[in-house]
């Protein structure tokens, strides 16, 4: 039989309110996805809001083995400032990002360790994450392009002058080193719509290695109904095309710069 290791990796975890439709079904399977893996993770560390409910099913439910780290946030809901929190939180040298509706193949750890032992040059590793909407019907595969003939000069490296030209890059269920995240500074919570495609220009942009590992590694809810982007799909802030253009184009501009900043983004032609 063969023995499980332990990776000396934190998940984090941001999570604002309870009250999402399905929360109870979503929450379960995530977790359901961590304690299935075929390598043992350092700790999970959930930073969670303190809303009543929240806290009271986050102290009700069975974790299992679980190592689980519980951190209050108590200002206002934001997710990047909320990874942030939990990143300056862990303890351990590797950090990945996890969402609450979201699953991680149960693979994905054991692969990382192995391509950190084989490519320790390599700060940031990508899984090849299978897209579903709430129903769980298939809407497509993120980071694979890095595997696309001619598309980037080091077959599955994500290089900035890539990014320049392809902005479809899945920050959810990355392993990262936690000193580059946190020593090219951290996500932008300021930033609106694209801090991830912003992240990964700054991380390019000083040389951390980002590499995506060719096998399927995570399943990712997109467009699940009262989520950030769903909103700007189908709620009161739907967003015009010549908005996603002026975030694209600010990430662009923006990623210069490692400490976060007032952003202004009333439109593009503040």
């Amino acid at each position: 039989m063969e023995e499980i290791k332990t990776f000396d990796v934190s998940v984090i975890l941001p999570i604002k309110s309870s009250k999402a439709r399905d929360f109870d079904e979503y929450f379960k399977k995530a977790i359901d996805s961590l304690r299935i893996q075929k390598t043992e993770i350092k700790e999970l560390v959930i930073v969670h809001t303190n809303e009543t409910s929240l806290v009271e099913y986050l102290n009700d439910f069975d974790f299992g083995d679980l190592p689980v780290i519980k951190v209050e946030w108590t200002k206002e809901p934001n997710y990047s400032a909320q990874i942030n929190y939990g990143v300056r939180s862990a303890k351990s040298t590797w950090v990945s990002l996890f969402e609450f509706d979201d699953e991680y193949s149960s693979i994905w750890f054991k692969n990382v360790l192995k391509y950190s032992e084989i490519y320790p040059e390599v700060s940031a590793f990508l899984p090849i994450v299978v897209d579903v909407d709430q129903n769980t019907n298939f809407a497509g595969f993120t980071n694979e392009a890095t595997f696309a003939a001619n598309f980037t000069p080091e077959m599955g490296i994500l290089t900035n002058e890539t990014l320049m030209d392809y902005q479809n890059f899945q920050l959810s269920g990355i392993v990262i080193k936690k000193e580059s995240f946190i020593d090219y500074g951290l996500l932008k919570p300021s930033f609106k719509l694209t801090f991830g495609y912003e992240f990964f220009l700054r991380m390019t942009y000083n040389s951390i290695r980002i590499m995506t590992i060719p096998k399927i590694g995570y399943k990712h809810m997109n467009l699940r109904e009262g989520s950030i982007f769903w909103n700007y799909k189908n709620g009161d802030d739907i967003i015009s095309p010549d908005e996603v253009k002026f975030w694209v184009e600010s990430a662009k501009k923006e990623f210069f710069f490692i400490n976060d900043r007032a952003i202004k983004y009333e439109s593009q032609e503040s």
